[in-house]
């Protein structure tokens, strides 16, 4: 993003008259140009710091507004009453030499409708294994759970997503398990074997992994109703 100043239509200010002058008469004192170009280059850093503000803003909004349209809720940190369901996540992190990562991971929930829940980053809204652990580590089955909006529709479809950020962003990730429980809905649960590199320098060279097991879940329904179901007395 680049910020065009006005032009200044006033006359160019007398350097004389904005300047101390030294005691040779010959121009602006060293400390007084020391002084102006500092003020200048604090109020050049406030402007870029705003600036790159505004943008994050406006990324993050865009989009947050991009998954409302799609029905995705972004579910937050917070005590909002109408975050009446919870959510418990599971996450284990292979045993494979370099699987464990320091990036960001988040993952998107959705149900055979589309809709659903995303969460930018699991550690931070939901992590439960105390102080100074270290999650996504070699062999580590990371907890998490917190309140969000229910779905309409039981997961059966998940993004699971990394930043790429850290020291060693590279990830190895076994499977992925969310219980989605709420009040009058009984409690919904499924495995998303995932067993895949989250990275950019192993296969297959992606940030993201996508496990459906929407059509898995519509298949076991056809099944059932078929099936003579029998009331035990």
């Amino acid at each position: 993003m680049v910020l065009l100043l006005p032009r200044s239509q006033n006359p160019p200010p007398d350097l004389h008259h904005h300047f101390p002058i030294d005691r040779g008469g010959k121009g602006p004192s060293r400390l007084g140009r020391l002084e102006r170009a500092s003020s200048a280059m604090a109020k050049l850093s406030c402007l870029l710091i705003v600036s790159f503000a505004v943008v994050a803003a406006l990324a993050a909004t865009d989009d947050d507004a991009a998954a409302a349209a799609e029905g995705i809720t972004v579910a937050e940190a917070s005590s909002d009453p109408e975050n009446k369901c919870v959510y418990t996540i599971y996450v284990r992190t292979g045993t494979i030499w370099k699987g464990g990562t320091d990036s960001v991971i988040g993952v998107t929930l959705l149900g055979a409708d589309g809709s659903g829940v995303r969460i930018r980053d699991l550690q931070r809204w939901g992590g439960l294994m105390g102080d100074g652990h270290d999650y996504y580590e070699r062999g580590n089955l990371d907890i998490f759970s917190g309140r969000g909006p229910c779905m309409r529709q039981a997961p059966c479809r998940m993004n699971l997503t990394s930043d790429g950020t850290g020291p060693h962003h590279g990830w190895y990730c076994n499977y992925l398990e969310a219980t989605v429980t709420g009040p009058h809905l009984g409690c919904a649960q499924q495995l998303f074997t995932v067993e895949q590199w989250l990275a950019t320098d192993a296969s297959p060279y992606r940030l993201y992994a996508v496990v459906d097991n929407c059509n898995k879940a519509k298949d076991a329904a056809a099944a059932d109703a078929d099936e003579p179901r029998v009331t035990v007395l």
